[in-house]
């Protein structure tokens, strides 16, 4: 029987995907990530209220090593980039880059994939984001996907639901199934609520807006934020 890893950091892109793929290719698996990331703790809990959500069983990876060589904003002590600096999406990009980040949660994932004969990998990556991060790009899920059948036994591959999908599109998605997306959490900052200011708050507060929604940018958002 066909059984799937999702990778699950709780923001949109991870839950939706776990949404779509969850009864067709039978995931029963969450990996979500510490590393150190100024929203680990509420990353973590947003996890943890999915994978119980979707009935999945849920493990949590500690990385310190991988904090300890990240110098950048999502991790270190410089302010997360927003307002002016987003208008530079690369020069935003590489202030929250976590080094080599996709890479290596994919090749954790394959390791439980070769070890407990997992079929396939869940994973986020979108079209929107794959224009300023590489690591979210067709080209790289393509070349992890040929990796795996030399670093492994079992073969698993990559799948990306998400991919040809902007973040307007992402949401649609999620309002259509009746995802639960008041659980998310898309924030790089260690605030209760979604900052509203930084990269990903805008892309998601976006898309919210573009789909015509209030009730989760009111959920989600401090109101201070919202407009």
């Amino acid at each position: 029987m066909t059984k799937s890893i999702v990778l699950l950091s709780g923001g949109l892109d991870s839950v939706v995907s776990l949404g779509l793929t969850k009864e067709k290719y039978n995931v029963d698996l969450a990996l979500t990530f510490d590393y150190g990331q100024k929203s680990a703790e509420y990353e973590i809990s947003a996890a943890k209220a999915i994978s119980d959500y979707y009935n999945i069983e849920l493990k949590i990876i500690k990385l310190d090593w991988l904090k300890n060589i990240t110098q950048t904003a999502l991790v270190g002590d410089e302010e997360i980039p927003s307002d002016d600096r987003l208008k530079d999406p690369e020069c935003s990009a590489k202030a929250v880059w976590v080094p080599n980040r996709n890479g290596l949660f994919l090749n954790v994932a394959a390791c439980f994939a070769d070890s407990y004969g997992y079929d396939y990998i869940i994973i986020g990556a979108n079209k929107e984001e794959g224009k300023t991060f590489p690591d979210n790009s067709v080209e790289f899920i393509e070349n992890i996907n040929q990796t795996f059948k030399f670093s492994t036994l079992k073969h698993p591959k990559v799948l990306t639901p998400l991919i040809d999908y902007d973040k307007n599109e992402i949401v649609k998605q999620a309002l259509e199934h009746v995802i639960p997306l008041d659980m998310i959490r898309s924030c790089y900052g260690n605030t209760k609520k979604h900052c509203g200011k930084c990269e990903s708050c805008i892309r998601l507060k976006k898309a919210l807006l573009a789909n015509g929604d209030n009730k989760y940018i009111k959920i989600l958002f401090y109101e201070n934020t919202i407009n």
